[in-house]
């Protein structure tokens, strides 16, 4: 379990996010064609798992767009903003919002916030996920990793940005 803040109140996730080294767990989220997707969905690219409570609020809204400016540049990269939303919510996002280097994919019947560890379990927020960015090599091995400390705050994109470039 790790302790982060909600609007300068301490809350809780689940678990702890996968260690640096480790090897991904595996995945079944939705994505906006309501079919399930996994690591293989994605093997042989480098990973950034851009984790976010919800795209309807501004701070995550603004994680999507710069990770969609920025990943336009990667080689061999893909950006998943993945959330609680459904499917339809983030189709309708990322469509209003020309989101085109991003895949959005949803928690919905997924076991993927628990597994990752990001799972908020108390708060008005419980049941939605910290805001975190894992980023995967191309053999799914965790190389980086940031669970943002206060849920309102923008993850530091420069570093996971530089941990996709030296892999």
């Amino acid at each position: 379990m790790a302790t982060i803040t909600f609007q300068g109140k301490p809350i809780h996730t689940s678990g702890e996010l996968p260690a640096v080294g480790s090897q991904a767990p595996d995945f079944k989220l939705v994505s906006n064609k309501l079919k399930e997707v996994s690591l293989r969905n994605y093997a042989g690219k480098k990973k950034v798992l851009n984790i976010v409570p919800s795209l309807d609020t501004p701070t995550c809204q603004m994680s999507a767009r710069k990770f969609n400016e920025k990943a336009a540049s990667l080689d061999n990269t893909v950006v998943l903003a993945i959330s609680a939303d459904l499917p339809f919510a983030q189709n309708r996002f990322c469509e209003a919002e020309g989101i085109k280097d991003v895949i959005p994919l949803s928690t919905f019947r997924s076991s993927f916030a628990k597994d990752y560890g990001v799972e908020l379990i108390d708060s008005i927020l419980a049941g939605l996920t910290a805001r975190a960015v894992v980023v995967l090599d191309r053999d799914d091995q965790v190389v980086y990793t940031e669970l943002v400390g206060e849920v309102a705050d923008e993850p530091n994109y420069e570093e996971a940005l530089n941990a996709v470039r030296e892999i």
